[in-house]
Order: C-alpha cells, then structure tokens, then sequence
C-alpha cells in the first residue's frame, strides 16, 4: 500500500489518512468476520459502488451493521427472513448524512459483489474495494453521500492502484440492480475531478 496521507478527515475536498494497518481515519470501525486474505499478489485496482438499506427503504437504524457482523435477527422484520446465514460485508458504508463506517481493512477482501465479472476478470472481490451507499436503486441518494463518497474514493485512489469504478450491477448484471438509475455518475465523476 502507499503511504498514508496527512490531511483531515471528513471535510469537503480533503483525503482520509490511513490509521491503523488497512483502517481509515474519520471512518467508524465496526470489524466484521466476513472477510478473508486477498489472493497473494492481488493488485486492488477496482472500487464497486452498491446500494443497502435494511427494511428495503428504511434509513438510519442499525440492520445494516447487524447483517455485516453476523447479529441481524431474521425474525425482526418480516423480510429479513431470507437473509438468515447470510455472510456478507463491504469494506466501507456511507449513511444517508455522510457518516463512514468500515467494516473490513482495505488489504482484506471483503465479501460483497458475489458472483461477479469485471473486464475479463472473475472474482471481483479479490481485486475490489467495496462500498455500500445507504439507500436503494430506486431513489436518489443525498448529498452528504456524494461528498463523503468523493472524499472516501479520492483517499483510495492514493492509498491503492485504483484505475476503474464499477456499479454492483456492471459486475453482477441480471443479478443485482443498485446503486441504480438515481445514481448520479456525472456528479460523482465531476466531484472527483476536481482537485482535492
């Protein structure tokens, strides 16, 4: 990994350093056991953007964290019965006000994009960072979620050999559908081509 950044967490326009081996400054840790050795040699060249929200729709509680960390109880909402023995994460969560969460170090691959294909390459999540944005394909997303995503990804494109962005749905197609038609690509890209 290259070495971390010296500058603050959280504002408009400014990196995330690094704070512990794979850990972000200014993200909430919250470890999850869903993760594992990336393959030897992997060069993490790739971020996949996806969208969550636990009941579909519902904001600000705490299923998403509950599913990420294995505590999600099927029984508290009627559809999370088939998420029951579900094992999955992501390296990072933006909530709908721009709060960060990481579950998984960035050198550990977390379990995120399944079944998935990307340019000829099988197995996304060797080679991927995963990030969930708070919210669903069908609605837009807020604003604190587009400047924390800049930042977040602005702060990876240093720290690892980042080269492309994909959606869930670009790795996954005919499977998954988020983050979706109300994600604002264009924002996103003009965000991140401005200087930091």
């Amino acid at each position: 990994m290259k070495p971390a950044v010296s500058r603050t967490a959280g504002e408009a326009g400014r990196l995330l350093p690094m704070a512990d081996e794979g850990w972000l400054a200014g993200a909430r840790q919250v470890r999850s056991p869903n993760c594992d050795r990336r393959p030897t040699g992997a060069e993490v060249s790739l971020l996949v953007l996806h969208a969550i929200s636990l009941p579909h729709g519902e904001y600000g509680g705490d299923a998403v964290e509950r599913l990420f960390t294995n505590r999600l109880d099927p029984a508290a909402h009627p559809s999370f019965a088939d998420l029951a023995g579900l094992r999955v994460s992501c390296h990072f969560l933006v909530r709908r006000d721009g709060g960060l969460i990481q579950f998984v170090p960035l050198q550990q691959r977390a379990w995120h994009a399944g079944a998935s294909r990307w340019r000829g390459r099988e197995r996304c999540n060797d080679f991927s960072v995963g990030i969930e944005l708070e919210g669903t394909d069908t609605s837009p997303f807020a604003d604190a979620q587009y400047t924390q995503l800049a930042n977040l990804a602005r702060s990876l494109y240093v720290l690892l050999p980042i080269r492309q962005l994909a959606a869930h749905s670009d790795v996954a197609p005919g499977r998954k559908t988020d983050p979706g038609a109300h994600f604002d690509w264009a924002r996103l890209l003009a965000d991140l081509a401005r200087p930091s």
